[in-house]
């Protein structure tokens, strides 16, 4: 397919209890053989170390270079595996993460918090929603500056995820194929 990552390895990082068929992620699988999730043990029910060797796992096994694709929890997933890996990762698409200070935050997430305050090693892009539930827009702009993402502000849009009309996420695509060229 012409809009193909190949190369690349693209790895969707779901949050809690995955990513439904009509989520951009679901969606970007179906697309492109070069997209593949990150399975987790137990989507309802996440365990931080589970989630960090399921991830650790995925990339030592993926075809370079790696893009990763995190939405919701799976972007703090990243921010908790990104310092303790030696595998490379070529750049994030950080996509609508949570603030666990805030009063949507699933108890269930708990062992994902703090988050790690230190830089990604790799480029990332944070897309936050002005009116997602899991997390204001000052919270993803200080997340973004603290692991050095670019911050971009896609408006309105909820949780940036199957209720918000994206489909396949077009631009999101466009933008991780970007990093990818490193453009």
């Amino acid at each position: 397919m012409s809009d193909s990552f190949h190369p690349a390895t693209v790895l969707i990082l779901p949050g809690i209890q995955g990513s439904g068929p009509d989520h951009w992620q679901s969606l970007w699988e179906r697309l492109d053989p070069c997209v593949r999730r990150v399975q987790q043990r137990d989507w309802d029910a996440p365990r931080l170390r589970d989630w960090l060797q399921a991830l650790e796992a995925a990339v030592a096994d993926a075809q370079a270079p790696v893009l990763l694709a995190a939405h919701s929890l799976g972007c703090l997933l990243t921010a908790h595996w990104a310092p303790s890996t030696r595998l490379a990762v070529r750049a994030a698409l950080l996509v609508a993460p949570p603030d666990p200070s805030g009063p949507s935050f699933p108890a269930a997430a708990s062992s994902f918090v703090p988050i790690p305050e230190q830089a990604l090693p790799f480029p990332s892009v944070l897309v936050a929603s002005r009116d997602d539930p899991y997390a204001s827009l000052d919270f993803s702009r200080r997340q973004a500056a603290i692991w050095g993402s670019e911050f971009v502000d896609l408006g309105a849009r909820g949780h940036i995820n199957a209720d918000s009309g994206l489909g396949d996420w077009p631009e999101g695509r466009a933008r991780l194929r970007a990093m990818l060229a490193g453009t």
